[in-house]
């Protein structure tokens, strides 16, 4: 429930600041006074958007504060998917400033706008032309089937598991293009990787095969160099063994005088050893060093293999090779066991489409029961407001589809005359008509759920005589059980609120603004008597506006 505006700012009202309470309230002026700017102001703390041009006063900031009891709407859920705070009194608060940027905050937490729509939608619902328009659309006439239907469980539910199928469609869908993309390329991957396998690459084969394949090449000049080495070592009394030997016994003489030959000594006899140990070394090396052209050959050959395998698939080492093995395996093995992976995902949409179905057809019995309810309930209230003649006509099927409905589809037809034909209500109903349906729709759904404030935008156009002040009553029961505010041209209506404002211009300090009063007893008869008759006051205007008044508090 609206419990307090304040506009300041904005376009002709430069400071308002008016409190509200529950039940009916109409809201009278004459045309032109501002009663537009009253809903401009409250689009705007919903939401709308709004330029600089709105602003009265360019040097000082445009604000708008809404302050809502919404301790019987339930909307803490909206407060958390929103990140909001809930406080059982919320107030809204849209600042624009000069240079045309917007502020939103919601219990003074800045908001963005996309949130603040969110959460507007459920504080008030400002009934205007346009939105009767949205009588003919599908979208709408769901809506009032499903609140009568109570099926907001079950759609919030529906809307999960669509969102589940189309996850899980795209998973198929994604792997069987993938299976097209790899089944082309199975075969030549197939054979890189038998090629690969069949090779047997070692990571440092390759290394190990160079060294060799050098070595054999060299067999003749490895085998002399290694012998002459050993001769310049081993030649009797000439080699280097035989001379250093004789130094090492020279020195063992003297070694014992000084400590300084001592020490000689021992460096002549360690490098005596390690001198053996070489000759030793290069013997066993020539030993090994054969001429064997077939291990040449096998050695050249697998080391073409491998250079030629490493130029294939553009790399340097076999490392890199055996990542490429390993690439390779995972393709192969990817597209072997597509066909698993394929029906697994085909059973995944499978088991989420059995759910589904499963709740559409739950949908579809609830929306079945209430849909008789709905065009009953309509022409009851249409009847009232002098369509005695008009019907609807419901056609709900089911359908073999995840549509946005649950699977269904739906259409309310409607009839103006007895005995006529039934048609779309954009083709067969005038704007008379439809403004009338939809303040029906709108009681008949205050019967069964609860509303956010309504605010009705001159629904009574082109109404009069007993048909308005039917509507009249209608509004005021359903102000019994909502907040409402009805911007009226009509007397029976504005006598029918529990409260009266009115809308009007002044001219303060040689500039116009807008006002907005709440009525007295008697200021309400003077309004309501120049409703009937005009600026002229009569008495039996005045007379006519009492009798209203008092009709009214009955």
């Amino acid at each position: 429930m609206l419990q307090k505006l304040t506009i300041q700012n904005f376009a002709l009202i430069e400071n308002l600041e008016v409190n509200f309470a529950s039940g009916l309230s109409t809201i009278t002026g004459e045309t032109g006074a501002g009663k537009s700017l009253l809903l401009g102001a409250l689009g705007m703390i919903l939401g709308n958007r709004a330029d600089a041009s709105i602003m009265k006063n360019a040097d000082k900031k445009c604000v708008i504060e809404g302050s809502f009891d919404i301790t019987a709407y339930d909307l803490k859920e909206i407060f958390e998917e929103e990140d909001l705070d809930y406080e059982d009194e919320t107030v809204i608060r849209r600042e624009l400033l000069a240079s045309g940027k917007s502020r939103a905050f919601v219990n003074d937490t800045p908001v963005r706008l996309s949130s603040l729509q969110q959460l507007g939608k459920h504080l008030i619902d400002i009934h205007s032309q346009h939105q009767t328009l949205e009588l003919a659309e599908k979208k709408f006439q769901f809506y009032i089937l499903d609140s009568l239907a109570r099926t907001q469980r079950e759609l919030s539910s529906y809307q999960r598991g669509s969102k589940q199928l189309k996850e899980a469609q795209h998973k198929l869908d994604e792997l069987v293009q993938n299976q097209k993309q790899f089944q082309e390329a199975y075969q030549y991957n197939k054979h890189l990787f038998t090629e690969l396998e069949e090779a047997q690459v070692q990571p440092e084969e390759q290394e190990v095969l160079e060294e060799l394949l050098e070595k054999l090449n060299n067999t003749e000049e490895i085998q002399e160099r290694l012998g002459s080495s050993i001769a310049g070592i081993t030649t009797e009394n000439f080699g280097a063994y035989d001379q250093l030997n004789e130094a090492k016994l020279q020195l063992q003489k003297i070694a014992s005088i000084s400590e300084d030959y001592q020490t000689i000594f021992d460096r002549v006899e360690s490098v005596c050893i390690e001198l053996d140990d070489l000759r030793i070394a290069m013997e066993q090396q020539a030993d090994l060093v054969e001429s064997d052209p077939e291990k040449l050959v096998q050695t050249n050959d697998r080391l073409q293999l491998l250079y030629t395998l490493q130029k294939k698939h553009g790399v340097s080492t076999n490392s890199e090779l055996l990542e490429v093995f390993s690439q390779l395996q995972e393709k192969v093995a990817a597209t072997e066991n597509m066909e698993g992976a394929i029906e697994e995902a085909k059973q995944a949409v499978i088991e989420v489409e059995n759910k589904l179905n499963t709740l559409c057809d739950a949908i579809f019995k609830k929306r079945e029961k209430v849909v008789k309810k709905v065009t009953k309930g309509l022409e009851r209230i249409i009847g009232q407001l002098g369509m005695n003649n008009a019907t609807f006509q419901p056609e709900l099927t089911r359908i073999n589809d995840f549509n946005a409905y649950a699977g269904c589809d739906f259409e309310l037809l409607f009839s103006a005359n007895k005995g006529g034909n039934h048609g779309g209500l954009k083709k067969v109903a005038s704007g008379g008509e439809l403004s009338r349906i939809m303040l029906a729709v709108k009681l008949l759904l205050a019967e069964y759920i609860k509303l956010p404030t309504i605010i009705f935008d001159e629904i009574d156009t082109g109404v009069s005589g007993e048909v308005a002040q039917q509507m009249a009553n209608l509004l005021q029961e359903m102000g019994q059980k909502q907040q409402v505010f009805s911007i009226t041209h009509l007397p029976q209506i504005a006598a029918k609120g529990a409260f009266q404002f009115k809308v009007f211009k002044e001219d303060q300090k040689n500039t116009t603004i807008t006002q907005l009063k709440l009525l007295t007893r008697e200021e309400r008869i003077l309004e309501i008597a120049e409703m009937i008759g005009g600026k002229q006051l009569t008495d039996a205007a005045k007379n006519h506006a009492t009798l209203l008044l008092e009709q009214s508090s009955n």
